[in-house]
């Protein structure tokens, strides 16, 4: 199995003063050949948005779009008449299909919203526009790795279906915690992931690396990711991904996971 680390200070990254973003893949103004996406899987943004302030209304297309919110509120509007707020724990998905416009909101006064926004390619073209919003709390979180997505046909109970093979876990790891991912698909065959550790203990620049005395999580053993890295991993199906935290009384990693053809 081979993992290759993404760290957070290499990332993209773009401050607009009202928004602070960090960009593992190419995206707006940051392009670099080399991280143009990862399978289906095209743009991971960890977002900071401060409050009265907002993406105004824009449209796409062909594309799975969706939101893991970490702090704070986001309010969602869709040309599909949908309005939410969204709050911690919650994971809003639009499969944009044939086309959408939406907007994304902090409408709260006091408080930043801090988030990450990703997208993925559908394995259809064409799709009708759907929208869903599901929760998952940090108590199932901190018991064990999460799954948030899963291809159409093959969702459980809570689960958010995506027109892809394609999944997506999130988890909270406290001290001394182990989580063990056995890789989806036909048994033997290339399967990749993707590993991000979220920035949960604070905002920090490019030039300052990682946050002081943030998470730490080790992958297989060997790699080890802070708060904002990430790392691509390559092997095979029914291969085990095995991510344990450092540091006994350190602070819970918060994580998420992608499990890509």
């Amino acid at each position: 199995m081979q993992i290759t680390p993404r760290r957070s200070a290499d990332r993209g990254h773009a401050d607009h003063d009202w928004l602070k973003s960090y960009h593992t893949f190419s995206f707006a103004s940051y392009f670099d050949q080399a991280f143009t996406g990862f399978s289906s899987l095209r743009v991971i943004n960890e977002d900071r948005v401060l409050p009265t302030t907002g993406f105004g209304t824009h449209s796409h297309r062909e594309y799975e779009i969706f939101s893991y919110i970490i702090d704070g509120e986001l309010q969602h509007k869709d040309s599909m008449g949908n309005v939410e707020i969204l709050k911690r724990g919650d994971v809003q998905f639009t499969s944009t299909g044939t086309g959408i416009a939406h907007s994304e909101y902090n409408i709260n006064r006091t408080h930043p919203v801090h988030f990450l926004q990703m997208w993925a390619k559908p394995s259809e073209s064409g799709l009708q526009p759907s929208y869903y919003t599901e929760t998952f709390s940090d108590e199932a979180k901190k018991a064990g790795l999460v799954r948030l997505i899963a291809p159409r046909g093959k969702t459980g109970k809570g689960e958010i279906p995506i027109v892809q093979d394609f999944y997506m876990y999130a988890s909270i790891l406290g001290p001394d915690a182990v989580r063990t991912h056995v890789l989806q698909g036909e048994e033997g065959k290339e399967r990749k992931a993707y590993v991000h550790v979220t920035m949960r203990s604070g905002y920090v620049t490019p030039k300052e690396g990682n946050v002081d005395g943030g998470a730490m999580i080790r992958v297989n053993g060997d790699v080890v990711l802070k708060e904002g890295d990430g790392a691509f991993i390559v092997g095979k199906a029914g291969e085990k991904i095995e991510l344990t935290t450092l540091g006994a009384g350190g602070k819970d990693a918060e994580i998420v996971l992608f499990d890509l053809a």
